[in-house]
């Protein structure tokens, strides 16, 4: 079972009280990072709206920062709640993809369900049916949705249509696949993948067609992101090997990749992250920065 994976990763997990958040980007060429906001709290997964600012999940709740005003607001999103770290924004900028947690602690099971919601706020709409669906990518047409889901014993990627319906599966290996992302040209889905027993970035095409492995290195590597102008992947690393988790409060960098020649290079020194810090897609619309959220805990 792949359940401690989850219990890092969602809206149930223990929450940490004692944490503290710095909301930050960093410019891919140059390396700087930017303290964008310092909030007490477990704020987590930091998406990059076209008009600039930052949509992040908090305890169950959506919140917008202003990345010019750096002025914080919550995002209605009228019945629903217990939102957790898997989320984005549609391709045209209208609409939030959001993973709802529905926990019964007595009974000890968990449904995880993907829902849209309007960028500016309100009213939901329900897409998936199965019990188990992790968002993680929109296409670029605004057609189809990527996410994680099937059976906790080998959770795999799948897509559905936007207005929900049939699911389709893309991957059946052994072990975790999951953090489907779309590149912008709609040519290969990256997700991470254990299939190898070591938890490592890869490709294939739309229709789950000719896997290919992009990282073969020792870290743990998670979320990888195409950029809007398609040059790059950024991607987290843990820098011990983490098997089929990815835990809050443990040793990370930021990397990016080549995808043409596969040439990797950190764009930020290690700090101290994991679960939260970029989880979902984060560029800049310009692709020259990418969000993300480090912590500190007393």
């Amino acid at each position: 079972m792949l359940f401690s994976l989850f219990i890092a990763a969602s809206a149930f997990a223990q929450t940490k009280h004692d944490t503290t958040s710095y909301i930050q980007t960093v410019d891919v060429k140059t390396g700087k990072i930017d303290t964008i906001l310092v909030a007490k709290g477990d704020f987590e997964a930091p998406n990059w709206h076209p008009d600039n600012y930052l949509v992040m999940n908090f305890r169950g709740k959506m919140y917008k920062l202003d990345i010019a005003t750096k002025a914080l607001t919550q995002i209605n999103t009228g019945s629903l709640d217990q939102l957790m770290d898997d989320h984005g924004i549609s391709p045209d900028g209208k609409w939030l993809a959001l993973t709802r947690t529905e926990a019964n602690r007595a009974q000890k099971t968990f449904k995880f369900t993907i829902y849209l919601v309007p960028a500016g706020g309100g009213e939901s709409k329900k897409v998936s049916a199965s019990d188990v669906s992790f968002w993680h990518g929109w296409s670029p047409d605004g057609k189809t949705l990527a996410y994680c889901g099937g059976d906790f014993s080998n959770l795999d990627v799948y897509t559905i249509p936007v207005e929900g319906g049939t699911p389709k599966r893309l991957t059946q290996t052994p072990g975790l696949d999951d953090g489907p992302d779309y590149s912008p040209d709609g040519k290969y889905i990256y997700f991470h993948s254990y299939r190898t027993g070591h938890m490592q970035i890869w490709r294939m095409g739309p229709e789950g067609s000719n896997p290919e492995q992009m990282t073969f290195d020792d870290n743990s590597n998670w979320f990888a992101h195409p950029s809007p102008n398609n040059k790059w992947i950024a991607y987290i690393a843990y820098t011990a090997d983490q098997k089929q988790n990815h835990p809050f409060g443990k040793d990370v960098k930021l990397r990016l990749m080549d995808p043409k020649t596969k040439a990797i290079k950190d764009i930020t020194p290690m700090f101290y992250g994991g679960a939260g810090t970029i989880n979902t897609p984060s560029w800049s619309p310009d692709s020259k920065r990418v969000a993300f959220i480090s912590y500190s805990v007393e």
